[in-house]
């Protein structure tokens, strides 16, 4: 990757919706090479993904929490299903496995205050394998843009 990918890469971080036109023109390529760069990076998957950052709050989802799950467990098959039910609950929009003591952390969303507590007690009170499940509630996001350093 040389110094023209990482370019391409920061703009469309920034703007995931920026025109190859555009995109070429800002880092200064022909229309076709840009094209072909975009698409390397594509396949060799730099570039995961493209979607739309949408707001919790505009559709309603007023309540944050950040969950710490230490399982009691940690042979493959416990892990695994862990790993299977929380990918598969729409309210966990963020899932990392960690290192040491708590196993797990979850970023969760849900309407308000007693959505989570619903949420708590039916979705992450059933999860295979927990031992302890311990939360914290964000009370301001101060960054939320998610970009990947570059230089």
């Amino acid at each position: 990757m040389d110094a023209l990918d990482r370019e391409i890469l920061s703009l469309l971080q920034h703007d995931g919706r920026m025109s190859a036109t555009d995109l070429a023109a800002e880092v200064g390529l022909s229309l076709s090479s840009c094209h072909r760069r975009l698409k390397a990076l594509e396949q060799s998957g730099a570039i995961e993904r493209y979607r739309a950052v949408v707001s919790p709050e505009a559709v309603g989802l007023h309540f944050e929490a950040i969950v710490f799950a230490t399982l009691g467990r940690t042979d493959l098959e416990t892990i695994g299903g862990f790993e299977e039910r929380v990918r598969a609950m729409p309210n966990v929009v963020e899932a990392q496995r960690l290192f040491g003591d708590p196993d797990y952390l979850l970023r969760v969303l849900t309407r308000d205050l007693a959505a989570y507590q619903e949420f708590y007690d039916t979705e992450l009170g059933t999860l295979p394998g927990v031992q302890r499940i311990s939360s914290t509630l964000v009370m301001k996001r101060v960054t939320s843009d998610g970009t990947v350093p570059l230089a």
